[in-house]
Parts: C-alpha cells; structure tokens; sequence
C-alpha cells in the first residue's frame, strides 16, 4: 500500500509542477545513493549480533596405533569451547552498536548533502528561467523597436546603423535565449536524478527576505553533520579503546573428552586452559588504540574551527549578495528606468536608436546581476543550512 501511495505521489508529480519540498521529499523516500548507506545499517545489526556471541566449539577426534589388548590404545572424541573473559562480549557489542550510531550520522549526513544539492539545482532552475523571461521581454521589445523605427518613410545613414544595431542586439538575445534554453533542459535533468524520479516543471519563487546576521547563524551549528559524525567517531574508538584494555585479561577455554577402550575400561576427561598476554601485544594494541581517540579528538577540533571558517565565508557572500541587490533595486535601477523613459519617448520621434538600445541593455545587464544576486543568496542559505544538518 505504501509502494502504492509513493508510486501515485510520484506519477501525478511528473505531470505537474512540483514544488522543492515535494522534490526533496522524493528524493530522501527514493535515493539510491542513501540506500547504500540504509544497506550497510543492516549489515552492521548483523554485526552486533555476532559481537555477543561465543566462538565456535571445537570437537576433535583422536586415535592411536597402539595394539588393543594394550590399556594406552585408545579412541577420544574431545569437546573444547572458548569462554572469553568477562564483558569481553559485552565490550565488542559496544563497539558494533558503536559503529551502528556513526552509520546513522553519515545517513543523515548524506540526507543533508543530497538536500543541499536539490536546492542549488532548484535556484539554477529559477535562475536560469527569469533570465529567460526578461530576454523574452527584451527580444519583444526590440522587435518592436526595430518596426517602429522602420516605420518611418524617410531615415538617414546613421539611423539605418541604429536598425543594424539593434538587428545585431536581437540576435544576441536569441543566442543568449537559445543556450538558456539548453541550461533549463541540462537543470532539470540533473534535478531529476537527484529526485530519483523525472521532473518537468518546477514550482518555486525566491527572494531576498533578510540581512543575515552573523552570531544567529553561528548559534545554529549544534547539529553540524560533520561534528556529530566525529562525535560519534570518537564515542566508536573509545569503546574499542575500552575492548583493548579488557583484552589484556586472559580467556577461558573448557575441554570434556570421552575415551573409548576396546580391551578395558572406558572413561571421560575433562580440563581447563587459559590463554597468556605475556609478550605484551595486548599492550601495544592498547596504546595503538589510545594514539587513534587522541588523533580523532584532535580532528574533531579541527572539524569545528573549519565549519566555523566556513560559516563566515558563506555569510560574506549572502551579504555581499543582499547588497548588491538592493543597490541594483533601490538605486539603479530608478535611476535607469528614468533614463529608459526618455530614451523610449525621444525612440517614438525618430531619435537616435544607438542610444536607445545601450540604454536597453544596460537596465538587462542590471537586471541579470539582481536576478543573479538572489539566486547566490539563496545558494549561501542552503550551504549554512546544510551546515545547521537541515533537510528540509
């Protein structure tokens, strides 16, 4: 029923437009990518079931050449089982339960990455698409330009250059139009195989809504993918480091045998054997496992001071972004608009059209920069976000 829902969810996506959660969505429920990790989750539960087990017993059987009327010939058929010191069992269940917890921080980790990287494919998407609307708006425009110039029954030299011009202008858009076109199919596709599931169409409006503040977006790192990993990391070698150190104790092996006689009397045996750590090897092992927490404490340390690193660069850019947006849209662009009117009224008298058009295509070139400033803005937000282990 479930395989049902999501195959429906799935089907009525691909005929209309999905909205980003609806693809992020997808792709978490979908994912082959995360699959591989869900796969060695399992695995390793195997793992922790083997951790707590006993060794394989052992039964051998043994006989000699001696004649039978002698007492030494002999027939023994031995039992022997390894009894490890006690907790050792418990001790390697920890460090499978241990790797089991690391395993899941990487899953996790992974659902933040693979959601980042939707977003950014999301924002190329509606960059890419507003940049083709205003060539869109700008190819009309010219063309109108161009007829209405033409319009007129009488025009000199230097306004035929004007026509030339602008005629060059257009073809430019439709070049610049053409090779978007070819980005949005490109986007798409790649979206698709993020979703793991085909997507034509796209339902998302971005915009600027803040000034980001720094301190806020450094109080946010608690659940940082990558330091809960190394937290998870560190808790994993300290339980092996706690498995070396009770491996310094010996184990216990138990031994029940059964003596069979042809000419005399049949009887059982038992012992008992217990293993010696007296060359120092569980030492060493002790102190190799010791060297490896201080190493991944260290690397921990130095996970923190990089994402902090990394914050601030991010930050840097969705400033620089919110800037420049709201000085194209606050400043220039009314100030190019106003230009815009008076070269578009002095156009409709037969003015010259060299001036027109580099008016025209200073306010797109203003245009493209605040379009491109949200979508950086909005790419920043998604990496601090993939920072704070958001997957949403």
């Amino acid at each position: 029923m479930k395989n049902l829902l999501i195959g429906a969810f799935l089907l009525a996506g691909s005929l209309q437009a999905m909205s980003l959660s609806e693809v992020i969505e997808a792709s978490l429920s979908k994912s082959p990518s995360l699959e591989v990790i869900n796969a060695r989750l399992k695995a390793n539960k195997q793992n922790i079931d083997i951790a707590d087990q006993f060794d394989n017993p052992q039964l051998l059987l043994t006989k000699n050449t001696i004649d039978a009327a002698q007492p030494m010939s002999q027939s023994v058929i031995t039992f022997k089982q390894k009894f490890p010191y006690y907790s050792k069992r418990e001790k390697r269940a920890d460090v499978a339960v241990a790797e089991e917890k690391v395993l899941q921080e990487k899953l996790g980790a992974a659902q933040v990455k693979l959601v980042e990287r939707i977003k950014n494919e999301a924002y190329t998407i509606w960059e890419l698409r507003e940049l083709e609307a205003i060539i869109d708006e700008y190819i009309t425009l010219t063309k109108q330009n161009i007829n209405l110039y033409e319009s007129y029954t009488s025009v000199s030299d230097n306004q035929h250059m004007g026509i030339m011009k602008a005629e060059l202008s257009l073809s430019d858009l439709e070049v610049q139009k053409t090779t978007l076109d070819a980005k949005i199919y490109t986007a798409y596709a790649q979206l698709s195989y993020l979703a793991a599931t085909k997507i034509k169409s796209l339902n998302i409006d971005l915009k600027i809504s803040h000034k980001p503040n720094l301190t806020a977006l450094k109080a946010s790192l608690n659940s940082n993918p990558d330091i809960m990993i190394q937290e998870r990391e560190i808790s994993k070698q300290s339980a092996k480091v706690e498995l070396a150190d009770i491996n310094n104790y010996p184990d216990f092996t138990l031994l029940a045998g059964y003596a069979y006689r042809e000419k005399h009397d049949n009887y059982f045996n038992f012992g008992v054997g217990i293993s010696l750590p007296m060359y120092g090897t569980e030492d060493a092992k002790e102190e190799e496992q010791r060297a490896l927490l201080l190493a991944k404490k260290s690397q921990k340390s130095d996970t923190v001071l990089a994402i902090t690193s990394q914050v601030e660069i991010y930050y840097a850019q969705m400033l620089a972004s919110y800037k420049i947006y709201h000085i194209i849209q606050d400043a220039a662009l009314p100030q190019v608009a106003h230009m815009f009117q008076l070269s578009s009224s002095s156009i409709s008298t037969g003015s010259d059209l060299f001036k027109y058009i580099d008016v025209l295509f200073q306010k797109l070139d203003l245009e493209k920069k605040s379009i491109n400033a949200v979508a950086n803005y909005k790419r920043s937000e998604a990496q601090i976000a993939a920072l704070k282990g958001e997957t949403k």
